[in-house]
């Protein structure tokens, strides 16, 4: 396995830099820079979509006969890291990267060619409809119900924990529609315009005070059964197929890496005693197991993803030692910030969504990466959750590898 970049690699790396330098204006680069979240300023990342759109570069990994730009795995490899040290904000992954791949895999040609298109211009912005209040990591369990009425489903029930459901127009759910011997059967994966009559979203504000997450009722909701990926009753292949992009269809090294080199950068501006905090003996073995873990994770990510598919172990793997990674970074963001890491300051941030409780607005205190730090902490919190929490995970790694 060859790590080293080819020359047609870095010929692309630095079209990839040329392009950024010539489209990001200071409004975007700061909605990726200072972003706290998993994602970025709602009508910043839809403003970067449109320009990656038009270059032919906003959706990766998708097939070139469906609107993707068809890269490879190292491609795709250089353009994340670009990205993030170039300060781009990300694409939501809701439609690109989830809901995206599971019409192409399990789609119809209607779908297809009503669906991919929409998506790409960002016309239609998704949000994900899968756990509820009784079923989250044991997603089987869900129990809203979607009714065979002739030519449509009509679904009631609720769904929780879903990201932008305020803002999106479309959405893909997983819905009950017969009760048979194992739970995982009689589950339809179903395409939701949210405009629909009877559909009702509800915000969940986090203890940090933003609102990005949802709750959404179903009040007998008609969907087409046009609108219905794969079979009926067998949506469960359906949100496997899906669930392996969510946890393992993009990398999370090349973010890693740009955040570590921050921090490093940040940790030589911080005083300790007669010294800076990067010359500290203790802060600097945890920043080189960091990048020891780090830089395992990366050759393991090319592994997995330069393969023909993604396994539901190789999935999990990345995304329990993407997140706990993310993880492990976000503590060493938070040394290196001290005291200003104490602060609630979130107008040094540029959240997913909107703040509600009450802050201060204008200037904040401190090094802005430190005034971001504690942000970046609580929310990353979350990354052993959702997707399936990395508990889940482990039990699903042991039983595909019979551990």
């Amino acid at each position: 396995m060859n790590l080293d970049w080819s020359d047609d690699e870095l010929a692309f790396r630095q079209e990839v830099r040329e392009f950024f330098a010539e489209n990001l204006t200071d409004e975007l680069r700061s909605a990726g820079t200072w972003m706290t979240s998993v994602y970025a300023d709602h009508e910043r990342s839809l403003a970067w979509q449109r320009i990656l759109h038009k270059r032919g570069w906003v959706a990766p990994a998708w097939p070139v006969e469906h609107g993707g730009a068809g890269w490879s795995v190292a491609q795709r490899y250089i353009f994340a890291r670009e990205r993030a040290a170039a300060g781009a904000p990300p694409v939501s992954p809701m439609g690109i990267a989830m809901c995206g791949p599971a019409i192409i895999g399990h789609g119809n040609d209607w779908q297809k060619a009503h669906f991919l298109p929409r998506m790409l211009s960002g016309e239609h912005f998704w949000c994900q409809g899968y756990s509820e209040p009784g079923a989250g990591s044991d997603l089987a369990a869900l129990q809203m119900r979607a009714e065979d009425d002739g030519d449509a489903l009509v679904c009631t029930g609720q769904k929780i924990w879903n990201t932008h459901a305020d803002v999106a127009n479309w959405g893909f759910f997983l819905v009950r529609t017969s009760r048979l011997e194992r739970l995982q059967q009689g589950i339809t994966f179903l395409l939701v315009d949210m405009t629909t009559p009877g559909v009702t979203v509800r915000p969940i504000v986090s203890p940090a005070g933003e609102h990005i997450q949802n709750e959404i009722f179903f009040d007998q909701v008609r969907v087409p059964k046009a609108n219905v990926v794969g079979a009926i009753d067998n949506g469960w292949t359906v949100a496997k197929y899906l669930l392996e992009f969510e946890r393992g269809g993009s990398a999370y090294a090349p973010d890693l890496q740009v955040r570590l080199d921050q921090i490093e950068a940040a940790a030589r501006t911080v005083a300790v005693g007669d010294g800076m905090l990067a010359d500290d003996a203790a802060f600097v073995r945890r920043l080189a197991l960091a990048r020891i873990r780090l830089a395992a994770f990366e050759t393991y990510e090319f592994r997995a993803m330069a393969g023909p598919a993604l396994s539901g172990a190789s999935a999990s793997v990345m995304k329990v030692l993407g997140t706990e990674l993310q993880q492990h970074v976000t503590e060493l963001g938070l040394l290196v910030a001290g005291r200003y890491g104490m602060a609630y300051q979130p107008q040094a941030g540029m959240p997913g969504g909107q703040v509600s409780l009450p802050h201060a607005h204008g200037t904040f205190v401190g090094p802005r990466q430190a005034a971001v730090a504690p942000l970046r902490y609580l929310n990353e919190r979350a990354g052993s959750i959702y997707a399936g929490s990395n508990e889940i995970q482990r039990n699903i790694i042991a039983k595909t590898l019979r551990l």
